[in-house]
């Protein structure tokens, strides 16, 4: 039944998978915010929800374009269910619009492999992961990819390695600009203090401690058959899987280091895992268990609400 309807793109996946974003951002403003109502609330609490759903949306894009499934729709499925097994992603912004960033970031370093205004991209997808580091620190990781990405696409080509340099300069400077003109601070808006938070205990509950069970052991298991698929997919689109990869190995390293562990922290993990699992479960050839392995996936989030 799942697989039937999310084995081909559809517009009712969509609309599928808007209701289970939905149903997790209220499972976690009305369990889990206690801020009072008020006209300004509203309309951040419909920010967050629009920037949440945009990267969905915005996940299936990086996935149309760059040929990273069968032209199914299981990775959308499988994102909004992450949100619905830690709904409390919802109640950080800085970590929503961060992602945000950087998946637009990725989504303009996978387009390098066509050759085509390289110099743009790589400026653009340096921007975008520098302003997602402003917002939130430990996201300029993700400026690994960039350099991957020239190694796979311009390693020749030396005048291009200076570009991500320039990209990350003009964002300070746009900074700095900001801080000026609202703070007569060149430097508030910029807070460049990293801190690392190794205490895991407040991932001690029976929802935390189920839904990492579940991301962390599909995801691992689907990661030794996706480095596996690597060498069979064509030789100009490899790169690109690697460098998804490579994405949920920073995401996980964030995860260890991020500050404050409330489950938000995972949502930079959510697309590229989401991806991975996607092109494990497209290769599983029986029909029932490719259901069960779904329908497991699917029901847990729905019973961690109850909890």
């Amino acid at each position: 039944m799942i697989t039937s309807i999310f084995s081909k793109s559809k517009p009712i996946n969509f609309l599928i998978v808007f209701f289970i974003a939905l149903i997790a951002f209220f499972a976690a403003v009305l369990r889990f915010d206690e801020t009072e109502l008020s006209a300004i609330y509203i309309v951040k609490l419909n920010f967050v929800f629009l920037c949440c759903y945009l990267s969905i949306l915005l996940t299936d894009f990086i996935v149309s374009k760059n040929y990273l499934s069968q032209k199914s729709n299981y990775e959308v499925l499988f994102f909004s269910l992450f949100l619905l097994a830690m709904p409390k992603v919802f109640l950080n912004i800085d970590i929503i619009i961060s992602n945000l960033l950087v998946l637009l970031g990725l989504r303009r370093l996978l387009s390098l492999r066509t050759q085509k205004e390289t110099i743009k991209k790589l400026f653009d997808a340096s921007l975008l992961i520098g302003a997602a580091s402003i917002v939130y620190f430990w996201s300029i990781l993700f400026f690994v990819l960039v350099f991957m990405a020239l190694f796979f696409y311009s390693r020749n080509k030396i005048k291009q390695w200076f570009i991500p340099f320039l990209g990350l300069f003009a964002v300070v400077i746009i900074a700095m600009a900001y801080s000026a003109v609202l703070y007569d601070d060149l430097l508030a808006s910029m807070d460049y203090s990293p801190q690392i938070g190794l205490d895991l205990s407040s991932y001690n509950s029976v929802q935390f401690i189920v839904a990492m069970t579940m991301l962390l052991s599909f995801g691992v298991w689907s990661s030794v058959f996706y480095l596996k698929s690597i060498k069979k997919k064509k030789k100009n689109i490899r790169p690109t899987y690697k460098m998804v990869f490579a994405s949920c190995i920073i995401a996980s390293t964030i995860m260890i280091l991020s500050p404050k562990k409330d489950g938000s922290e995972f949502l930079f993990l959510f697309s590229p895992i989401a991806i991975i699992i996607t092109n494990y479960v497209e290769t599983i050839k029986e029909k029932w268990f490719k259901e069960t392995f779904i329908l497991v996936m699917v029901i847990t989030p729905f019973v961690l609400l109850m909890l």
